[in-house]
């Protein structure tokens, strides 16, 4: 296939999907920066009604129609949108209570993620978990658990600006089939991807953020956190925002 040819199959698909969201009454919006909105949450009355982000227009029409999260799982199904499909031994969904009220939202699954198609299973998901059971005194399965990406890249590498946006159109999905209170952004990729933006971590965590009209809080990753024990106050101070927003017991 030709660049015009690559193109014009392009345009094509592009006014077919425009096409459908409009004859399904969806809207495309901007996607949100990060300064946009820098304030604590407030409760929503329900996820039914919580603001949806517009949706990309190459976005496959079975997973815009997904109703929940088993019927999007059965739209994404053995995926090849993207390079990493021949490396993975699992594609790795996500985690926890359907109806979460905090979703945490990490980069990409890691080796033990990867055998065992569930995320943060790792070192670094323990400590997560820990902060969840042990600070939050919640259950791990209460809240729910995603990734950016749901396959693994090889030797842990970055995820690559292709892969995010193969696989994103998910997450955003994911998200709004969950309707949480309140997002937790584990790390830059996370962060950045959510928020659209280039700005630093270290700039980033601990104010609060906007995702679509869902309050969202970056703060490091735990993976990161391993590496740099010194800084496990800053992720409390942010994770003690969170819970004082979800009106948690401290």
């Amino acid at each position: 296939m030709n660049d015009r040819q690559a193109l014009l199959e392009m345009v094509i698909a592009l006014r077919a999907r425009l096409e459908w969201c409009r004859e399904n009454g969806m809207e495309i919006d901007a996607a949100p920066r990060a300064d946009d909105v820098a304030r604590p949450p407030e409760r929503r009355a329900g996820g039914s009604d919580a603001a949806a982000p517009g949706f990309d227009l190459l976005t496959p029409a079975a997973v815009l129609a997904a109703a929940d999260l088993p019927q999007l799982r059965a739209a994404i199904g053995d995926c090849t949108r993207c390079k990493l499909h021949p490396g993975r031994t699992n594609l790795v969904f996500g985690v926890g209570n359907p109806s979460a009220e905090l979703v945490f939202v990490g980069e990409a699954p890691g080796r033990d993620e990867d055998l065992r198609g569930e995320p943060f299973v790792g070192r670094a998901g323990q400590l997560l978990t820990e902060i969840i059971t042990k600070g939050m005194k919640l259950r791990r399965e209460d809240v729910y658990i995603a990734n950016i990406i749901k396959c693994r890249p090889p030797q842990n590498r970055n995820p690559e600006p292709d892969e995010i946006a193969s696989c994103e159109p998910f997450l955003v999905r994911q998200l709004a089939l969950i309707a949480p209170k309140a997002i937790v952004a584990l790390g830059t990729f996370a962060a950045q991807t959510l928020l659209k933006t280039r700005t630093p971590i270290t700039r980033l965590r601990g104010i609060w953020a906007d995702y679509h009209g869902i309050p969202l809080m970056p703060t490091f990753h735990p993976a990161y956190l391993l590496r740099n024990p010194g800084d496990k106050r800053l992720v409390w101070e942010d994770i003690q925002q969170v819970m004082r927003a979800l009106g948690l017991p401290r």
